[in-house]
C-alpha cells in the first residue's frame, strides 16, 4: 500500500510540476483530483498538503484583446489607431475635398470662371425700344472680361447622423469677378467697371436638411426653387455665357438662356419635402416666401407660395433619360390701386442620352407668372394678368474630350386683356452654338456664339451677336 501511495505521489507531483504554465481549467481539475484522492483515503492529509504546496502559483489573467484587434492579420498600427477615441480623429473623406471629424463629414467645393465676351448689336436697329427685351441695342460694340451665367462658387457642407437622422447644413457663397454698384439686385447689380470698385459675394444658399433613407428629406432655408430648376440645371449655357445681358458694364452673372426659353427659378426661402426614390420616381413639394410683383408696388401677401416637382430617371445600357414636370402658384394680395390676383405656371421637360448623344426638350406656360424672372411683367398697370410661355431645345455630341452643342429657345409674353402697349416685349429668342474641351477633370474650355433677338408687341425689334471664349473650373 505504501508503494502504491508513493507511486501516486510521484505521478501527481510530476503532473503538477510538468505543467509550468497550465490553463486555469487544468489547475482547478488537479486540485479537485487531489481532494478526491484524500477523501478516499488514498492520500493522507500530510501527503495532500505536501502536493498542494507544490502547485505553481496561479498566472495573472491574460490581457483580453481589444475588440478591434480580433482579426489576427490586422496591422499593429491599424489596431492601435482603431483603439483611439474616434471623436479625436481626423480622416480624409472618400470623395471630394474634405475630412471626417468624430462622425461629422466636412466637405468643400468650388468653381471659378472667366470669359472674354464680345457683343455686337445690329446697328441698323440701334436705339429701338423693346421693354423687357434681352438683346443689346448698342449702338456700339462692347468687350468684357466677365463671369458667365454662374459667378464663382464656394460651398461648405457639414453632415452627420444623429439618433438615426441624416442631418446636414449647406452654405453657398457666390463671389463674382466683375465690379458692381450694389443696386437693387445686391451683389448681382449692374456692373460698374471703374477704378477702385469691388465685386460682390452673393450668399444665395443657406439651408439645412433632415431626413432618413426610407422617410425622405426636409429642407429648410434658402436654396434653388422647384419650378424651372431642371430647365436651367440642364441648359448648356449654365457653364458658359449665353446671352450676355449688359456687356459694357457686366454684373456677376450673364443671362445664359434665362428669359429666352425659361423663367429663372431663383434662390428662395423655403420649407420643402422630397420623397425617397421609388422605381426612378421622386417628388418634391414645398412652401415658399411669397414674392412681390416686381413691376407693381409694395405687396403684403397673406399666404406663402407653393411649388412642386416630379422627376423620373431611367437607364438601359447606354440609353439614359431624365424627365420632369413642375408647378408653381402664388396669391398676390395686390398693391395700392390694383386688385389681387393669383400667378401660376407649369413646365415639362425631358433629357435623353444615347452614348455620346444628348437631346433635350422643354416647355413652360403661365398666367400672371411673368417672363425672365418670377412675377416680372406679370400684370399690366391695372393689375390684369398677362399670359406667358416658352420653350427650348438642345443637342450635344461628345467625341473623347470634345463636345459640340447647340440650342434654340424663345420666351413669349402676351398683353393683358384690353391692354395696349406696343413697346412691351412680345418675344425673346436666341440661337447658341458651343464647343467645349475637357482639359482636365477640373477644367473645361469653352468657345461660344450666340445670336439674340428681341421683338416688341409693335414693330420694334433688336438683335445682337455675341462671341465668348473662356474657361470654368470645378473642384
Amino acid at each position: 500500500m505504501r508503494g502504491t501511495t508513493t507511486l501516486l505521489q510521484a505521478v501527481c507531483a510530476a503532473a503538477l510540476l510538468a505543467g509550468a504554465t497550465p490553463a486555469f481549467a487544468q489547475d482547478d481539475t488537479t486540485s479537485a483530483l487531489l481532494l478526491r484522492l484524500k477523501e478516499k483515503g488514498i492520500l493522507t492529509q500530510a501527503e495532500y498538503d505536501d502536493l498542494i504546496a507544490r502547485k505553481p502559483p496561479a498566472a495573472p489573467p491574460a490581457p483580453q484583446p481589444a475588440a478591434v484587434a480580433t482579426n489576427p492579420t490586422a496591422e499593429p498600427q491599424t489596431a492601435a489607431v482603431a483603439q483611439l477615441d474616434d471623436k479625436r480623429l481626423v480622416r480624409m473623406t472618400s470623395s471630394g475635398i474634405g475630412m471626417e471629424v468624430g462622425g461629422v463629414t466636412v466637405k468643400f467645393s468650388g468653381s471659378v470662371n472667366a470669359f472674354y465676351t464680345h457683343d455686337s448689336p445690329d446697328k441698323r436697329l440701334a436705339g429701338t425700344t423693346v421693354v423687357g427685351g434681352l438683346a443689346n441695342t448698342g449702338p456700339q460694340n462692347s468687350s468684357a472680361i466677365r463671369n458667365g451665367l454662374l459667378p464663382g462658387i464656394f460651398g461648405l457642407d457639414v453632415s452627420t447622423n444623429q439618433g438615426g437622422w441624416d442631418i446636414a447644413a449647406h452654405f453657398g457663397f457666390y463671389p463674382g469677378i466683375n465690379s458692381n454698384s450694389y443696386g437693387g439686385n445686391g451683389a448681382n447689380a449692374a456692373g460698374a467697371p471703374v477704378a477702385l470698385a469691388t465685386a460682390g459675394i452673393d450668399a444665395r444658399q443657406t439651408y439645412m436638411t433632415i431626413g432618413k433613407p426610407h422617410l425622405g428629406t426636409f429642407k429648410l432655408g434658402r436654396d434653388i426653387g422647384l419650378f424651372g430648376s431642371d430647365a436651367i440645371l440642364n441648359d448648356i449655357t449654365l457653364l458658359s455665357v449665353g446671352t450676355p445681358g449688359s456687356n459694357a458694364g457686366p454684373s456677376n452673372t450673364s443671362l445664359g438662356r434665362i428669359g429666352i426659353g425659361y423663367i429663372y427659378t431663383d434662390f428662395q426661402p423655403q420649407i420643402t419635402y422630397t420623397t425617397p426614390v421609388f422605381g426612378g420616381f421622386q417628388a418634391s413639394a414645398g412652401i415658399f416666401q411669397p414674392l412681390s410683383t416686381l413691376t407693381g408696388g409694395a405687396e403684403v401677401n397673406g399666404t406663402p407660395g407653393f411649388q412642386g416637382k416630379v422627376t423620373y430617371d431611367f437607364k438601359a445600357d447606354t440609353f439614359t433619360g431624365h424627365l420632369w414636370a413642375s408647378g408653381i402658384t402664388q396669391k398676390h394680395d395686390g398693391f395700392a390701386g390694383a386688385p389681387s390676383y393669383t400667378g401660376s405656371g407649369f413646365d415639362v421637360g425631358g433629357k435623353l442620352g444615347y452614348g455620346p448623344l444628348n437631346v433635350l426638350g422643354y416647355y413652360y406656360g403661365g398666367s400672371g407668372l411673368g417672363t425672365t424672372a418670377l412675377f416680372v411683367f406679370s400684370t399690366d398697370a391695372l393689375g390684369r394678368k398677362r399670359d406667358s410661355s416658352g420653350f427650348y431645345g438642345q443637342a450635344s455630341l461628345t467625341f473623347d474630350k470634345f463636345t459640340v452643342a447647340g440650342s434654340y429657345g424663345q420666351s413669349k409674353l402676351d398683353l393683358a386683356r384690353g391692354e395696349v402697349n406696343p413697346t412691351l416685349l412680345d418675344k425673346n429668342s436666341s440661337w447658341v452654338g458651343q464647343l467645349r474641351y475637357g482639359l482636365t477633370s477640373w477644367v473645361t474650355l469653352f468657345a461660344e456664339y450666340i445670336h439674340t433677338k428681341a421683338e416688341a408687341q409693335g414693330p420694334n425689334e433688336a438683335k445682337s451677336n455675341t462671341v465668348s471664349v473662356g474657361s470654368i473650373l470645378f473642384f
